[in-house]
Formats: C-alpha cells, structure tokens, sequence
C-alpha cells in the first residue's frame, strides 16, 4: 500500500481540489442562476449541459490520451476548466454558461479518466481495494466539503467563482511536478446497449431512472432552496449532509446486498429512497428544516448506493473480464438519463412549483423499487455464491473505476459457469452460448453503439 500511495499521492491530492471546485461549481450555478432572474426551465436546460458534455469527454478523452499521455491531458484539461468558471462571472448569460458548462463537464470527464486509469495502474491486487475506498472518499468528501465554501462570500459576486478557478488550478500543480511514471492508457472496451438490456434489464433501467433523478437534484437542488427560501448556508448544508449520507450508508447497504438477493436490497433502498423524498417535500414545505436536513440524509443515504447496486447487480450476470466493458454501457446510460433530469425538472417546476423538485425524485425512486419487485417476479433469484461482491463506486465516474476492483484482475477460466447463468429476467442463454459479445473497435467509454 505504501508503494501506490507514493506513486498516486500527487494524483490523489489534486484530486481533491479538483473536487472542491466542482462541488461548490454547480451549487453556486444554481443559487447564482436563480439571483440574476433565470426561468427555471432555462436553469435546467444549463445545468443540463454539463451532462452532455461528460458524455462527450468520456468518448473523446481515452483519443486524445493515446496521442499525448496523461500529465498533458490532465494540465490541459484543468486549465480549461479552471477558465471556465472565470467566464461565468464575466458573462452573465444563460447561452454563455450552457456553454461552459459544456466545457467544465467534457473536462472532468475527462479528469476522471486520467485519474482513475493511473490509479489503476499504480494498484496491485492486494492494493486495489485500499485504493478504491480512498478514491470514493476524496470523491464524495470533496463535493460534500465543497458545498460549506458557499459561506464563504457572496454567491451574487465575483469571488466565489475566482475561488473555484483557484482550487482547480491548485489541482493541477501536484500532478504537473510530479516524477512518478505516467501510466501506459489501454482503453477499455464496452457491451452494445441490446446486449447489456439482455444481460440486465433491471440494472440498465434501475441505473437509467439513477441518472434522471441524479441529475435532477445535483442540477436543481440549489435553485430548489432557492425557491422556498432557505438561505445561502442552508442550502449548503442541505446538499453537503444529502451527500454524506449517501457515503456513510453506501457500505452497509452494499454489503447486506452480498448475503441477501440483490434486488430485494435495491426494491428496498429505492422505496425507501422514494420516501425520504416525500418527507423532505414535506418538511420543505411546511418549513421545519431539522426534519428537512434529517430528510436529506435520507435520501442521500438510500439513492446514493443505486448507482454501485445496478452496476453489482450486473455484474453478477459477467465474468470479471467483462465488468469493465459492461460498466461502460452503464455510465453512458446513467449519463443519459443525468441529461434529461434537470431538462425535465426545470420547466415542471415553473409550471407545478417547487414541490414538483421532490415529487419527481420520489416518483423515480418508487419506480425503481417497483420495477426491482416486478423482475423479482418473473424471474427466481441467482444463488448466492455466483454473486459478484459489491464495490460502492462514485456517481458519474470513468468505467476504469471498476478495474480498481481486485476481483476484475481475480479471474480464471472456471468462472465462465457464472457468466453462463442469465440475468434477472432475459431469456436464458443455453449451454455453449457465448456471453454477449465484446467490442474491440469501438470508443473506449460510455458511447452507444446502437
């Protein structure tokens, strides 16, 4: 362990800035966008953008990595999106910033690429697990920390934005004088989207609805509190301990899903999801903001770990070689779906008001639990000792994450038996069949090849 804390410390370090900045980024977008006079539905389409352009990096990057290596990608990238944030206080337009919000979500893809495929080669199997909790908690502990910078000026100003400049540009120094070996990039390959509905349907959909109700509130939760006034420090903390929560139960959750049919545990965190979004919508509503933060936490602790359950859950269907590729599928999905949240949401909230914020993040999150319940039903449950075990993954991270997983480099030829078995409720695969194919040529992350 010491020797992959000594090769990924500077990586590790400007990580953390990397993600103060974009936490406080996107809250302070919304708080900002709602003081200058933004239509809600206009706020949504905004805060959309940076989906779309994450997408966009996750295609791009693994290219442009193979032609210039990582430490050039990485300065570059933080560059750009270090001036990205200036430029939102320079020009105060909503075609501006839907265009640098582009811009910021295509480089932190891109970031998270970099990243994690150095982190991944500097693990070995007795490291990888190690490394994968230490990047989970600078992840979410960045963006949760972030949040409290809201106190820290004016959002209505020019500060806040010069101070996520500041802690992006502060991310990039550690990695740029750093004389560890940038790693070799392998792009990793991905499942067609037909082929991954196949092997999980459940999976699939259940990370789909994620990525709506993910987006949603990463999008407009700020502009939510906006609206039913709570102030700049509460907002803060509202999104801060929504997003602790998700970190402190997204262990538990996940390992009761390794002893207990995995659906049953995602039926049951979605619906309880769903619920703590209901009694937020209240608590909002009637104004008694203990049970609002109480609430949040909820919500943060049974929604956050949907994301590691749909990818686990597929997984139990794949033998470790293919869970890359298949996680590349997901994100793209979970992306997807991240871009129609704040898109649907916005306008709504207009239209229906600001109940309407946790009416649809409760409504995403019963579906989910009913749909889990619904595959439950038509399709028996896989025995226990083919279940893959659980890795809590970030929310909107690189596919090469799950490689820092020790059981993807774990695997011999006798797991095909595993990978046989179908999902939990396509059509079963006969014996001899091959596992859905994997393609070779195709971009290395999250593009869909229909």
């Amino acid at each position: 362990m010491y020797v992959a804390m000594k090769n990924s410390w500077a990586l590790l370090l400007g990580l953390a800035f990397l993600m103060l900045g974009n936490g406080l980024q996107g809250s302070l977008m919304g708080i900002r966008a709602s003081l200058e006079g933004f239509p809600t539905g206009v706020i949504g389409l905004v805060m959309s953008a940076y989906y779309m352009g994450f997408l966009a990096g996750s295609v791009v990057t693994p290219k442009i990595l193979r032609r210039v290596g990582h430490v050039r990608v990485f300065a570059a990238l933080a560059s750009l999106a270090s001036s990205a944030a200036l430029l939102y206080a320079v020009f105060v337009d909503p075609v501006v910033w839907s265009l640098m919000r582009l811009l910021t979500g295509f480089c932190f893809a891109g970031l998270y690429i970099v990243c994690e495929s150095w982190l991944n080669d500097a693990a070995t199997n007795e490291t990888r697990g190690q490394l994968l909790s230490i990047y989970m908690i600078i992840m979410m502990g960045g963006m949760a920390v972030g949040q409290l910078f809201l106190n820290m000026a004016d959002p209505a100003g020019y500060d806040l934005f010069i101070l996520i400049s500041v802690l992006i540009s502060l991310g990039l120094i550690p990695m740029a004088l750093t004389a560890s070996p940038a790693p070799n990039f392998t792009a990793s390959t991905r499942l067609k989207l037909k082929q991954l509905y196949r092997i999980s349907p459940l999976g699939m959909i259940g990370i789909f609805a994620q990525g709506i109700s993910g987006g949603a509130f990463y999008g407009m939760a700020a502009v939510y509190g906006d609206r039913i006034g709570l102030t700049v420090a509460q907002i803060s903390g509202f999104i801060s301990i929504m997003i602790l929560g998700g970190v402190l139960l997204q262990w538990p959750i996940g390992r009761l899903s390794d002893h207990f049919d995995r659906r049953w545990v995602l039926s049951i965190s979605a619906m309880s999801g769903g619920v703590a979004a209901l009694l937020a919508l209240y608590a909002g509503e009637t104004g008694n903001f203990t049970l609002f933060l109480v609430a949040a936490a909820l919500f943060g602790g049974f929604s956050v770990p949907i994301y590691s359950l749909c990818i686990a859950h597929t997984n139990d269907h794949l033998e470790p070689s293919k869970m890359v590729a298949a996680s590349s599928g997901l994100i793209l999905v979970n992306g997807t779906g991240a871009i129609f949240g704040p898109i649907v949401v916005g306008p709504m909230m207009s239209i229906a008001g600001s109940a309407f914020f946790f009416a649809w993040l409760a409504f995403g999150h019963l579906g989910i639990g009913l749909f889990a319940l619904y595959r439950m039903r038509v399709k028996p449950s896989q025995p226990m000792d083919t279940h893959s075990p659980f890795v809590a993954v970030p929310v909107r991270n690189a596919s090469i994450v799950v490689a820092l997983h020790p059981e993807t480099e774990e695997w011999d030829e006798g797991d095909d038996a595993r990978a046989a078995s179908d999902a939990d409720g396509a059509a079963p695969l006969e014996e001899g069949d091959e596992i859905p194919e994997i393609l070779d040529d195709g971009p290395a992350l999250g593009e869909n090849s229909s």
